[in-house]
């Protein structure tokens, strides 16, 4: 295949498709056999569009004994006996988006039933648990005695209703009841492989399956899912020369710019950095330089949770978390940061071994963008296009133009305007005693444009409210309410918040503004700029 006619495989999951269709495969299944042949029962987490439906249906290839669609790849060197398993694939995501645990059961039901006519079986209507042990009774019989279970995004029908207590414990009950049989069936199953994004540790896979390993943060499967920079720069180095050649830039800079957009996630405490590869994909196809991770969702129940427990998205580039936080269960949370993690909104930047704890932050530009754009509409009821276009592009503007006071001219006008649903009337409650509203919103315009924004960061003689860096130049910027500009700004010079920028080539300027609380906009401001 010439290199114009690369075919990408935007949209497919499924690794048949992509084998049998001449599709770009980026190598995985030396990572797949050994997960195969390691691991009785497996759960593995990752993000949405981060490839667990494709490595779902690898393994339902690899125990199918299609060794045709393996030729060439770097599990022949490992597998010699190519045995045939019956293969039961669960695909949950149809069965999301039901209404009560009614709809949901007959969903389940009709997904078995689906099972059963591809495995020659038939199926009496009882309980989605029942059917199941039939389906891997009747499966284990006809294939001396062992049977793959291959359950794919098995919690996507409780995201969307994590939020509603009675309706998720009712649906619960009836996703239980179906899981019920993967520890009863453990004689007949030779393998039980789990993808999701959360934890539910009372749908009894976690709590009654006690041999589950779950290897979402093993650093052996780290790279199971995903670009790595390896594989970027070997087997999809010919795909960046493309796409720098439409942007006319040399091969180097067209892989930063990738790096920046895509990269970025760690999977475990020690692991190589990967992409994400639905976007990487998608932009190789376009050949355009796009946020398309947001594209295809809108992650509706990761908002109303990071709402439901306050979660302060001005601190969320260093938020330091214990090792025990990522095994708590999803019904046992205190906050939104391991939804955060497991959904992708953050990832793994360091990690103490001595004191097993981890530093997670947003992953890369891409998410960040992408999560601020969706953040600003469901908090303040705002387009998020009447934004970037309006107020964002024109404070951005004045910002890299230097002028500071055109730019909270802009920010005064926007909060002017905002309409305080919900989400707004909370952070405006918090307000009368602190400036975070003020904070935050700042912070989520100019992170829909990709600024850099650092809040309340710490240095030798206290807090610096936000520090924003344009193109050269640096704002410190300090915060208050029920007092002047002037004395905000005599604040940042006392406690000399520039010290830490001495030998910093860009030009700090001071910015000290005071909010007034009736009016909840902007009553004025005071600036310095280096001496």
């Amino acid at each position: 295949m010439s290199m114009q006619s690369r075919k990408y495989p935007v949209g497919i999951q499924t690794f048949s498709e992509i084998r049998e269709g001449n599709y770009v495969y980026v190598d995985k299944t030396d990572l797949v056999w050994q997960l195969a042949n390691s691991v009785k029962y497996a759960f593995l987490s990752r993000p949405r569009r981060f490839g667990k439906s494709l490595l779902t249906t690898t393994l339902k290839s690899y125990f199918e004994g299609r060794r045709n669609l393996f030729e060439g790849l770097k599990i022949m060197e490992l597998e010699h006996e190519w045995k045939q398993y019956p293969v039961i694939h669960l695909d949950m995501s149809i069965c999301k988006g039901r209404d009560n645990a009614e709809e949901l059961r007959r969903a389940i039901l009709f997904n078995i039933k689906d099972q059963c006519m591809a495995n020659g079986v038939e199926m009496d209507n009882k309980t989605p648990g029942e059917c199941l042990m039939s389906l891997i009774k009747s499966c284990a019989t006809n294939a001396d005695g062992k049977v793959a279970v291959l359950i794919d995004e098995y919690d996507a029908p409780l995201l969307d209703v994590l939020h509603e207590k009675d309706n998720l414990d009712a649906m619960r009950k009836v996703m239980q009841e179906l899981y019920q049989p993967l520890k009863a069936s453990e004689a007949m199953i030779r393998f039980c492989f789990l993808t999701g994004i959360t934890k539910f540790s009372q749908l009894s896979i976690f709590s009654t399956l006690n041999n589950i390993k779950n290897i979402s943060m093993s650093q052996q499967f780290s790279a199971i899912c995903g670009i790595t920079e390896e594989e970027l720069t070997t087997e999809l180095s010919a795909d960046i020369d493309l796409l720098a050649k439409e942007y006319g830039c040399s091969h180097e800079e067209m892989h930063q710019k990738l790096k920046q957009r895509y990269d970025g996630y760690h999977f475990s405490g020690i692991s190589a950095e990967v992409y994400n590869p639905h976007s990487l994909f998608y932009c190789f196809e376009e050949r355009e330089l796009k946020n398309y991770w947001f594209d295809s969702a809108t992650p509706t129940f990761l908002f109303r949770q990071m709402r439901r427990f306050g979660t302060d998205i001005t601190r969320m580039d260093d938020i330091e978390a214990s090792e025990s936080a990522f095994n708590r269960p999803t019904e046992a949370l205190t906050n939104a940061v391991p939804l955060l993690y497991q959904s992708g909104y953050l990832t793994i930047k360091a990690y103490n071994r001595e004191f097993e704890t981890y530093t997670l932050s947003i992953p890369n530009q891409e998410v960040r963008i992408g999560m601020t754009e969706g953040l600003l509409p469901f908090l303040s009821g705002m387009d998020d296009n009447e934004v970037r276009q309006g107020c964002a592009v024109k404070m951005w503007r004045a910002l890299k133009g230097g002028d500071i006071d055109q730019t909270l001219r802009e920010l005064k006008a926007f909060l002017a305007g905002v309409p305080y649903v919900e989400g707004f009337k909370e952070k405006l409650a918090e307000a009368s005693t602190r400036e975070g509203f003020y904070e935050y919103t700042f912070f989520l315009i100019l992170s829909m444009l990709n600024v850099y924004v650092q809040t309340q960061v710490k240095c030798s003689t206290g807090r610096v409210d936000m520090i924003v860096h344009a193109p050269g130049t640096v704002y410190l910027f300090e915060f208050k309410i029920r007092t002047t500009a002037e004395k905000a700004l005599r604040q940042i010079e006392t406690k000399d918040y520039a010290a830490q920028f001495a030998t910093d080539p860009r030009r700090i300027v001071r910015v000290g503004v005071s909010f007034d609380i009736d009016t909840w906009t902007i009553e004025g401001w005071e600036t310095l700029p280096d001496k």
